[in-house]
């Protein structure tokens, strides 16, 4: 390279000792990282297209019909007679201005407090660990009603309804035992119960046994019979055996 041609350079008319003059500090905000935390917590709130935990609307609060138009009071009726408000006061009136009391209110409001009776505090009783409080006048742990005098005692329209519901039944039974007596009905004795009751047991057993002594296979007309029949009898028992241990009273009709 020809060095006359290096040296007409025009980086050679730019002086060896110049320097680039310092660039001023860049302005740097105080609430920068504020403004940074609060863009990252709206932008992570809203990564959902919406606000986070919004409730879904529910498909029976539909918007309805003049809903959103204002209900106007009811209207009243003017009545001419109605007492007024009082005048306003003229330019004139001057409110009372001045009046100073002499009492000195800290000595009284301290003289209340000493002299006072102190306030109890309110029974409570506390039954979960979480320490809920509730009302102790209320919840029936104060024995104060066993204190009364009528504590125990029965009370007297009770008592006067149980003799009307004594009264009424020994009506229905009277009744009954009319309408029985009519009807000429005989009610069986205990013993009488007893023994048809054992009567019917007995019967159950010889033909239950009958029916345990059939063929296993029923492949005849007669046999199928037999052990239908044998069936119904069985069923027949079984319900007066239910009916007889279920009723302690038994009536039968006199056959004449």
């Amino acid at each position: 390279m020809d060095p006359t041609y290096s040296s007409e350079s025009i980086y050679n008319l730019i002086p060896s000792d110049w320097k680039e003059p310092p660039q001023p500090p860049r302005y740097i905000s105080i609430f920068k990282a504020t403004v940074k935390d609060d863009m990252q917590k709206f932008k992570t709130a809203m990564k959902t297209m919406g606000p986070a935990k919004l409730e879904v609307p529910s498909p029976k609060d539909f918007l309805k019909k003049h809903s959103k138009e204002k209900t106007l009071p009811p209207k009243k009726k003017f009545d001419r007679h109605e007492p007024k408000k009082p005048p306003v006061p003229l330019r004139t009136e001057h409110p009372v201005m001045g009046i100073q009391s002499e009492k000195n209110f800290i000595n009284t409001n301290a003289a209340n407090v000493i002299m006072g009776v102190s306030k109890k505090p309110k029974p409570v009783y506390v039954d979960k660990r979480t320490g809920d409080k509730h009302d102790l006048e209320t919840s029936g742990l104060v024995p104060k009603y066993i204190n009364k005098k009528d504590y125990g005692v029965t009370p007297e329209y009770i008592c006067k309804r149980n003799e009307e519901v004594k009264k009424a039944q020994e009506e229905y039974d009277n009744y009954i035992q009319e309408n029985l007596r009519k009807a000429a009905m005989k009610r069986l004795s205990d013993e009488e119960r007893e023994a048809v009751l054992q009567g019917l047991k007995k019967n159950w057993e010889e033909v239950h046994k009958e029916f345990q002594s059939l063929s296993v296979f029923i492949d005849s007309i007669p046999k199928k019979m037999r052990k239908q029949k044998l069936e119904e009898e069985m069923k027949q028992l079984e319900h007066d055996i239910a009916v007889l241990e279920k009723h302690k009273i038994i009536y039968i009709a006199n056959k004449k």
